[in-house]
């Protein structure tokens, strides 16, 4: 056994530690070509499949992206178009319905003048129609009484009525030029 020891110690001397023997290395080397060939066939594509999977996605994310950003800036101006078309529009209707109301009031104006001025008139007519009416009525009631009062005085009867009515209209022709000419004193 001592032998044994003594070989194994002249052997281990003789071998550098950092290097490994021969067979585990050529084990090793087959082992890692199984392992990478395993890797390379079954999972490497499966990685390239994913990322290459995830680079289209990223990219039509992208272009969606940009596509749905292109369509929102275009319908944005159109909004904005729209927008101040309905402000123009709404400026437009405000001004037809200022000038359809000053229209209106002008109307409605000369409207209220035009009866105003029917309604005076009419009044006017009406009064000067009275005023007739009651200077006739005062003519007969003058005139009767200043034919029984003259009557009366004189002592005989001024019963004809053609007498009477030249009596009467002289003496209220009188009367009215003593007014028209006192109002025209104020």
């Amino acid at each position: 056994m001592n032998s044994a020891l003594v070989f194994l110690a002249a052997e281990g001397e003789k071998e550098n530690p950092l290097i490994p023997p021969w067979p585990e290395v050529v084990i090793g080397l087959i082992a890692f070509v199984i392992v990478f060939g395993f890797l390379a066939k079954k999972l490497l594509p499966n990685i390239n499949k994913v990322l290459e999977e995830r680079r289209e996605a990223i990219e039509g994310g992208i272009e969606k992206a940009e596509a749905a950003q292109t369509e929102a800036q275009s319908v944005l101006e159109q909004y904005k178009a729209q927008l101040a078309e309905a402000r123009h529009e709404a400026a437009r209707l405000r001004q037809e319905a200022q000038e359809q109301g000053a229209t209106l009031i002008a109307e409605m104006r000369a409207e209220g003048q035009r009866q105003r001025e029917e309604i005076i008139a009419a009044g006017h007519a009406q009064i000067q129609a009275d005023r007739k009416a009651a200077a006739s009525a005062l003519r007969q009631d003058v005139g009767k009484l200043a034919t029984e009062l003259a009557g009366k005085l004189v002592g005989e009867s001024l019963e004809d009525h053609a007498r009477q009515s030249r009596v009467i209209d002289r003496f209220l022709d009188e009367l009215d030029d003593k007014a028209t000419t006192a109002e025209a004193t104020r």
